[in-house]
């Protein structure tokens, strides 16, 4: 072929497809907020009549028969009706995708687990779409679970502090009126109790306080070379007396070689609190034991009562804020604020975890154990 007929083919053949590009762009451009089957099918209709108009330009220029005109139009009339027809079937399945995946996204919104699929899914992202947005309904499942209990567990916080705030203030409003009034025969008992009651809001306002700088991430570590074994000794000889005035046996097996790097006054609160737990709920004449073990990647402090145990049901919110294993509501002598509103464990944890440690509690043959695993080195 000469190159001057190529070259007006080449330019016929641009000119229409130009011409019905331009005329798509412009049906698209109208169409935008219509359905994505309508876009699809002009996008094809574009297509095809840019190649029936280049055909049909280029042989009305070559002056062929008209039979065979009549053949070029026929052949490319059936392709375009195929070519659309193809191009409807696939936008009805996008639609149909499209409004199952409309449907699932809405019963998520609801608070529905979704676990199907679309029926008819058109390709692979349309479907990895579906799997996203299955595995998205069980992670909000499960935040809206966290929440709930969180929602509970904050509930019946706000309860037993109110609670436990309510009994010491009453006792000294009453303390204090019979003071005023005179009725106190014996004024020194009366000033002795009304310590004690002071010193147990004092306890439950300073547990409040530990608790809000660990969940706010504020708690700031003093870290320093300690003994455990020196934590465990003077935490057991603060509690002695009231081990014998319940005639709890207190058995230590600590060794003064095992030491780590951690601070030490948030420690000893951490051997405090699971000793004056253990206290709580071990029975008149029971025992309870302290044990530390060291390896090379740190330390363990075990500390075991001897009461009746955790229900297993219960053996994963013991570290809840405002937690308790039991509604009694009568602290221990000699233990202010031994029973207060369910922080002691939760205090336990977040200053273990800060320690970069964990914390476990087991159920026993006699009893519950509770085992923390500190790093030797510095927490981070």
């Amino acid at each position: 072929m000469p190159l001057p007929d190529l070259l007006i083919i080449v330019g016929m053949s641009l000119a229409c497809a130009l011409v019905v590009g331009a005329l798509g762009l412009l049906a698209l451009r109208l169409l935008h907020r219509r359905p994505l089957i309508v876009q699809l099918c002009v996008v094809v209709l574009a297509s095809v009549v840019s190649l029936a108009a280049g055909v049909l330009a280029v042989a009305l220029a070559m002056y062929i028969s008209p039979h065979d005109f009549l053949v070029v139009v026929t052949v490319t009339s059936v392709s375009a009706v195929v070519s659309v027809g193809v191009a409807l079937l696939l936008g009805l399945r996008i639609a149909r995708a499209g409004d199952e995946l409309r449907r699932l996204t809405h019963a998520i919104g609801d608070g529905a687990l979704v676990d199907e699929h679309p029926s008819v899914s058109p390709s692979a992202e349309f479907e990895a779409l579906a799997d996203e947005l299955a595995e998205t309904s069980h992670r909000l499942a499960q935040a809206r679970e966290e929440v709930q209990a969180i929602d509970a567990s904050r509930r019946e916080l706000v309860a037993w502090i109110s609670h436990d705030l309510r009994s010491p203030l009453s006792g000294l409003r009453a303390m204090t009126e019979a003071l005023e009034d005179g009725l106190a025969a014996d004024t020194a008992r009366f000033h002795h109790q009304m310590r004690l009651q002071v010193d147990r809001l004092t306890s439950l306002v300073d547990n409040l306080f530990e608790l809000s700088k660990i969940s706010s991430g504020t708690l700031v570590l003093n870290l320093e070379p300690l003994s455990l074994h020196d934590l465990v000794s003077d935490a057991a000889a603060e509690l002695a007396a009231v081990a014998q005035a319940k005639s709890i046996v207190l058995v230590e097996r600590t060794s003064p070689d095992h030491t780590l790097v951690g601070d030490a006054r948030e420690l000893s609160r951490v051997v405090s609190n699971l000793l004056m737990n253990a206290l709580e709920h071990t029975p008149t004449g029971g025992e309870v034991r302290i044990s530390t073990v060291q390896d090379a990647e740190g330390v363990t402090l075990s500390v075991q009562d001897s009461g009746t145990g955790i229900a297993e049901e219960d053996l994963h919110r013991i570290f809840d804020p405002g937690w308790r294993g039991t509604h009694a509501r009568t602290p221990i002598d000699g233990i202010v604020g031994s029973s207060g509103a369910g922080l002691g464990l939760a205090i336990v944890r977040g200053i273990v975890e800060a320690h970069q440690g964990r914390i476990s509690a087991t159920n026993e043959t006699t009893g519950c154990r509770f085992d923390v695993r500190l790093p030797s080195g510095s927490a981070g």
